[in-house]
């Protein structure tokens, strides 16, 4: 057994095999490992980018569950109001996680300058409004004046002004498509404080942020209605959950709706990211695993003198192929090593510099986005290895082939 240690540590050591036939293939095996759970540790970043930043601006434009009436129609305008005096309002009772209950009203228009024009949608909101995420994304003016006994102020997208050749402190003029109005249509001159750039065309290209009051003002309503809530979550993973305890509270003849349920083609879009990332972790094991599987056959060949010897001298098979195991582990703990190193140099890059970007049209977002997991990490890099390593097991086997007769007859 001493001998057996003494050669596993000149083995692991690395000094038998520096100016070995097999120093090529070992290296070749380390890049594969290298670039494979380098590759696996992107693809899971950039995944979790996406989906993280996407919903999160789906949630800072509507809020990860609204509640409404039945009679909505599941519309993005509201067409019925209900009573903001709710049991539920400002706050749920009995349920935990919930950081903001905010009220709103959309209502469509139309935006008419002497050249051009462009529909939107009005979302009117109050005081009570979470504006963390168009603070975010604000790249000109303020955020509107709700003291104002009458606010016409207004922040508008980086597209829509472009579209329309609008810039800050600009007042425009609106036409809303009012019922009760004689004229079917209500005019408002509002001024433009604040200009924002989320990524989301979808939503950029019509979305306008102004006072709940000039919405109810349009509509006809009293103070007292409003299109909807809106609930700001602190987990978006418990948003089910959290659906369905509001659904519980909430009366008969209201809905709550989770944005994934309203925005199913985004979210099944994004789903898909998923497949494709564990299509590649699986290819990138398997290339690892099949390189890995090369360089331990090829160091064993090359020591099948030393295997011979080793078994005259009374060690048996299995210890023999840990010998040759724990040399591959650490050869997969080089690669993972170096992996890991080059994985976190390029993510840091892209997210401090973001050098790639994307069309906002097709991806929603401009640039590439990242979100590093502790778990995933974790994960990916125990899987790795332990795949690696079962892979090796069977290639092993190779050694009770060798008869100690046959191989030291020629050393």
């Amino acid at each position: 057994m001493n001998y057996e240690l003494f050669i596993a540590k000149r083995i692991i050591a690395g000094k038998e095999y520096k100016n070995s036939i097999s120093s090529p293939i070992i290296k070749i095996a380390i890049t594969a490992i290298a670039l494979g759970i380098a590759i696996m540790l992107i693809s899971v970043a950039t995944t979790l980018g996406f989906q993280h930043k996407i919903r999160d601006k789906i949630a800072g434009f509507k809020g990860h569950i609204q509640i409404v009436n039945y009679d909505n129609n599941n519309s993005d305008i509201s067409t019925v109001s209900i009573d903001k005096n709710q049991d539920f309002y400002p706050s749920f009772n009995g349920i935990d996680g919930i950081k903001n209950v905010q009220v709103y009203a959309n209502k469509g228009g139309i935006i008419r300058t002497p050249t051009d024009f462009e529909g939107i949608v009005l979302k009117g909101v109050a005081d009570d409004y979470d504006f963390s995420f168009f603070k975010e994304y604000l790249v000109e003016g303020r955020l509107p004046d709700f003291s104002l006994p009458r606010n016409k102020e207004i922040i508008i997208s980086q597209s829509l002004a472009n579209r329309l050749n609008l810039k800050l402190n600009d007042t425009i003029q609106a036409l809303f498509y009012a019922e009760q109005s004689k004229s079917k249509f209500k005019s408002r001159k509002p001024i433009i404080v604040g200009i924002y750039d989320t990524g989301f065309e979808q939503f950029d290209k019509t979305m306008v942020i102004g006072d709940i009051r000039e919405v109810q003002r349009i509509n006809g309503w009293k103070e007292n209605e409003v299109g909807g809530f809106e609930i700001l979550l602190d987990d978006f993973d418990t948003l089910k959950e959290k659906n369905d305890e509001i659904y519980s509270q909430i009366g008969a003849t209201l809905e709550s709706v989770s944005l994934v349920d309203k925005n199913a083609a985004i979210f099944d879009w994004l789903e898909l990211f998923d497949n494709n990332v564990w299509f590649i972790i699986i290819i990138m094991i398997i290339i690892a695993g099949i390189n890995m599987i090369t360089a331990l056959l090829v160091l064993i060949l090359e020591r099948v003198q030393m295997v011979g010897i080793l078994k005259a001298l009374g060690s048996n098979n299995w210890g023999i192929r840990k010998i040759f195991l724990y040399n591959a582990t650490y050869l997969i703990f080089k690669g993972l090593l170096y992996g890991n190193l080059i994985a976190f140099l390029l993510l840091a890059i892209q997210y401090f510099f973001n050098p790639i970007t994307l069309d906002p049209k097709t991806y929603y977002v401009s640039t590439v986005p990242v979100v590093l997991n502790f778990w995933a990490v974790f994960l990916l890099n125990i899987g790795t290895l332990i795949m690696c390593f079962v892979m090796l097991i069977i290639p092993s086997f190779i050694i009770t082939k060798i008869h100690p007769s046959k191989s030291i007859r020629f050393a």
